[in-house]
């Protein structure tokens, strides 16, 4: 459950309309008695090494997080750039040149040395920084959400994988005893016990049990090619990494998540998403750029100098008299522009504005996928525990018509029945085991990587 969520706004800017409320808990703790800390990452708590393997060389190899990369270089770059345009800037010259007329020729040396610098007297440059830096932030968030993201859909793929290969193997289960109660009802007939009907029932229910390998096998195929996808590799060199285990991943301790889910979720934990954070700094770049446009509106104070030397021969060039110095002042200032930069500002306003409303939409998002993530979870919990009492009770019942049927005691429909009903509940049980452990991928990821709740002296919350 998420609490405050009315409360969360961006950090360096308090915008007006707050983000949209979720289910509040009033015995929930607040941002202020809780703290969140680190742990170690989810799929570290999996009782499964390959499924932590894998995940480790996606984060390595995984194209769109090196696309990803290259965007924080370059923002990176930019800032520095921006950061540059602040300091003096001090340039060199040196030039030779030969001029020859009819009777005579003539040469010229000279060497000088350039500097300006611009008087950041209303921000403009400092804003622009401060831009730059904003945008930095933003890439680096963008980055953070990626590698959530793969790492998120590596488990997700991998858990739905090892899913499918267990329905698989219980649907190869129930076609075996299937095929030996076709066999059984073959011999029974060649007996006089049973009719040539049981035995076409018999066939037909084998058969379409059989008839859903296929569709299972095609689910596995194309899981194998998600994950290759996902590692940058090709599915053929990932198949014989994968084996052919059917087991499900489940946690193997307590993850944290469920002492947040006791105790209410603060809702400035929803700040710990990248989402959340790349939408808080993109306001914060657009509020610099509205800070630049405003100052570009006002004068702009420059100072310039040159130091030089130029002399008729190379030997004089260092002579008192072929020094020359020089220094001046400028302003800038747009007086009459046809209300060009009203309307620049304008339009950053309007930049911001929307930089906003993205962030209002971010928050509402995540609280949803918080929200759902957790019914997922409960449901998927609750499901798998009345599920483990059904399958008890239809192998007991599945165990006890074959005996009976033997024994001439039920119908052979009732035999089928018990059959058809097991198969459902062990696949049914199956899906939801496996659910439990893809909603709580989809948890973590929802709440931005792994985080628990802290008493101030460092200690979990009970």
């Amino acid at each position: 459950m998420l609490t405050a969520c009315a409360t969360l706004t961006p950090q360096g800017d308090r915008p007006p309309t707050a983000a949209p409320a979720a289910a509040a808990d009033a015995d929930a703790p607040s941002a202020d008695t809780l703290r969140l800390r680190a742990q170690a990452p989810w799929w570290t708590r999996f009782d499964d090494p390959l499924l932590g393997a894998l995940v480790t060389d996606a984060l390595q190899a995984n194209l769109d997080l090196g696309i990803a990369r290259t965007r924080l270089l370059q923002a990176r770059a930019l800032r520095d750039q921006t950061a540059a345009s602040r300091a003096p800037q001090l340039g060199s010259s040196a030039s030779l040149s030969r001029n020859r007329s009819s009777d005579r020729t003539a040469s010229s040396y000279s060497l000088g040395l350039d500097a300006s610098w611009e008087a950041d007297l209303f921000g403009e440059l400092a804003s622009a920084e401060r831009g730059a830096r904003a945008d930095l932030a933003t890439a680096s968030a963008n980055l953070a959400a990626a590698r959530l993201a793969v790492a998120g859909e590596v488990g997700l793929a991998y858990v739905q994988l090892r899913a499918n290969r267990a329905r698989r193997a219980l649907t190869q289960s129930s076609l075996a005893a299937q095929d030996e109660t076709l066999q059984l009802t073959g011999w029974r007939t060649q007996a006089g016990l049973a009719s040539s009907l049981e035995v076409e029932q018999a066939r037909a229910s084998a058969e379409q049990t059989r008839a859903q390998i296929p569709a299972y096998d095609t689910a596995i195929a194309q899981g194998e090619h998600a994950l290759a996808i996902l590692l940058g590799q090709e599915p053929e060199a990932l198949r014989t990494r994968l084996g052919d285990s059917t087991r499900v991943p489940v946690p193997a301790a307590a993850t944290g998540v469920d002492d947040l889910m006791r105790q209410g979720l603060p809702a400035d934990l929803l700040r710990q998403r990248p989402d959340v954070q790349a939408a808080e700094s993109a306001i914060t770049a657009e509020l610099a750029r509205l800070d630049q446009t405003q100052a570009a509106r006002r004068p702009a104070f420059r100072l310039s100098g040159a130091l030089g030397w130029q002399a008729l021969t190379l030997a004089a060039l260092g002579s008192p008299g072929a020094l020359a110095a020089s220094l001046a002042a400028a302003v800038d200032w747009p007086i009459l522009d046809g209300g060009r930069g009203a309307a620049q500002v304008q339009a950053q306003q309007a930049v911001l504005a929307r930089a906003r409303l993205t962030y209002q939409a971010t928050a509402l998002a995540a609280a949803q996928d918080v929200a759902d993530a957790v019914s997922a979870l409960e449901g998927s919990r609750r499901q798998t525990t009345a599920l483990d009492a059904a399958t008890d009770a239809a192998r007991n019942a599945n165990r006890m018509a074959r005996q009976r049927y033997e024994a001439g005691l039920v119908d052979f429909t009732t035999l089928l029945d018990t059959q058809r009903t097991l198969l459902s509940i062990d696949s049914s049980r199956a899906a939801a085991a496996a659910d439990t452990s893809l909603n709580l991928i989809r948890l973590h990821k929802a709440l931005g990587g792994d985080w628990t709740a802290q008493d101030p002296a460092g200690h979990t919350a009970p």
